[in-house]
């Protein structure tokens, strides 16, 4: 049975719409997410530096969020909300997956984390301006992009769009989404999985 460590709100998001889309049988470990708990030296065996999501499949534990959606694909997923491995198309599925995480997700964490270390007063406006910025050029980016599509690969919902769609749940709360994104948006909204996984 596939255990997903999470926090609501957190990116464990991802691997449970994920399953909720491809009815994988799963359960969820609420975990206690104070300071405290993060640098025990038991959660530090199943996520080495004290964050969540973590997955275990039998013996498997893993602590990144997109490589877990990339296995329940490929071990589970029988060829579902993904193209086939080595075409172009997955070439731009893994772009745009990479891409949720790796340079739209990373400034908006920058944002919280930069909270964390400079609360109140202490905090260095340029900082917070500047990954504000970068993470804006993504959302233009992304509405660029959509603005003749459905979904990030077309008419298709794929994976990518999983991972994105967390990423964007994450902007919601910091800037304003440019108005071409809405329907997109939209269309993640309401689907039953994603409105499953936002609230475990």
């Amino acid at each position: 049975m596939i255990k997903i460590y999470h926090v609501t709100g957190t990116r464990g998001v991802r691997a449970i719409w994920l399953c909720e889309e491809l009815s994988i049988a799963y359960t969820v470990e609420k975990v206690d997410f104070s300071a405290e708990f993060r640098s025990s030296p038991a959660w530090r065996t199943v996520n080495p530096v004290g964050k969540v999501p973590a997955m275990t499949d039998g013996d498997l534990v893993m602590f990144e969020s997109g490589a877990m959606v990339q296995y329940l694909l490929d071990r589970y997923g029988k060829g579902q909300l993904q193209p086939p491995a080595g075409t172009p198309e997955h070439a731009i599925y893994l772009q745009w997956s990479w891409f949720a995480e790796a340079t739209m997700a990373r400034p908006l964490g920058e944002v919280v984390n930069h909270g964390r270390a400079f609360p109140g007063e202490a905090r260095i406006p340029e900082v917070v301006a500047e990954m504000q910025s970068r993470s804006q050029l993504c959302l233009d980016a992304l509405a660029d992009t959509l603005q003749d599509r459905d979904y990030l690969l077309g008419s298709n919902f794929s994976a990518a769009d999983i991972m994105l769609g967390y990423s964007l749940m994450l902007a919601k709360g910091q800037l304003d989404m440019p108005q071409a994104l809405e329907p997109y948006w939209q269309r993640l909204v309401d689907r039953p999985a994603f409105e499953v996984a936002r609230n475990a």
